[in-house]
């Protein structure tokens, strides 16, 4: 396949960015899109011009750093997949694809299409956590706990913070992942100590990261890579409320 990429290049957070134009020609369908970028990066490269900069890691779908918005839409156009995921066979000979970041005030842009998502980290560092002391593995039925709760709880726990809720939302809203993370620790036993100091905690950082709130159009949901439910929305406000109240 030959194909042509419209590529947003942005040297820093401070410098104004601008599209550029590349062709990718003698692609495979059988690569996956980030080895297609591979690819064109070496003829950059060959060409003593800067190479295009992506985030990437483990290249499986599990860590979610490979984040762009492609066609419009974050990961690209396959649904449930991220972008290391998706291969060239869902594109045709001839196209056009426009490749850009996450657009979202809370993730700055390091160089070109890698934004810095460190903002996640710290509302994970607000109350994303268990720290009771576990001591060592329990045995598997030490702390029973029913099927519903484990599914929803594994369900939630899924998420892996990849910032395509933000990136497809309308107002950046961080919602789907906070809520992720408070429904994945306050609805199983272990988490309950911190219950309310979590909720508070991730939503005030949230907040003060700039994200925005949520509006009800579901794009988050639609753009996960992982199908977390909007559900988890529901219950990330049912929690901030009656912890709002019992702090009161």
């Amino acid at each position: 396949m030959n194909l042509t990429l419209h590529v947003w290049r942005q040297r820093n957070a401070d410098e104004k960015g601008a599209w550029e134009t590349y062709p990718a020609n003698d692609v495979s369908p059988d690569m996956s899109f980030l080895e297609m970028l591979d690819v064109v990066n070496e003829g950059l490269l060959g060409d003593d011009k800067r190479p295009i900069a992506f985030d990437h890691d483990c290249r499986e779908g599990i860590c979610g750093m490979c984040s762009m918005v492609i066609n419009g839409r974050p990961h690209g156009p396959q649904k449930a997949t991220t972008t290391c995921q998706l291969h060239m066979r869902q594109f045709s000979d001839g196209d056009s694809i426009t490749i850009e970041p996450w657009r979202a005030a809370a993730f700055p842009v390091v160089q070109d299409l890698v934004v810095d998502r460190a903002s996640f980290d710290r509302i994970q560092q607000a109350g994303g956590y268990v720290s009771v002391r576990t001591g060592s593995a329990p045995d598997a039925n030490a702390i029973p706990i029913g099927k519903a709760v484990a599914d929803r709880a594994m369900d939630a726990a899924e998420c892996i913070g990849c910032g395509a809720c933000v990136a497809a939302c309308k107002n950046a809203s961080a919602m789907l992942f906070v809520g992720a993370k408070v429904t994945q620790l306050n609805i199983l036993p272990q988490g309950q100590p911190e219950r309310e100091k979590r909720a508070l905690g991730m939503v005030a950082t949230m907040d003060r990261e700039g994200f925005g709130n949520c509006t009800n159009t579901y794009e988050c949901e639609a753009a996960c890579p992982k199908e977390i439910s909007v559900d988890v929305i529901a219950t990330l406000n049912r929690e901030y409320l009656k912890a709002s109240i019992s702090s009161r």
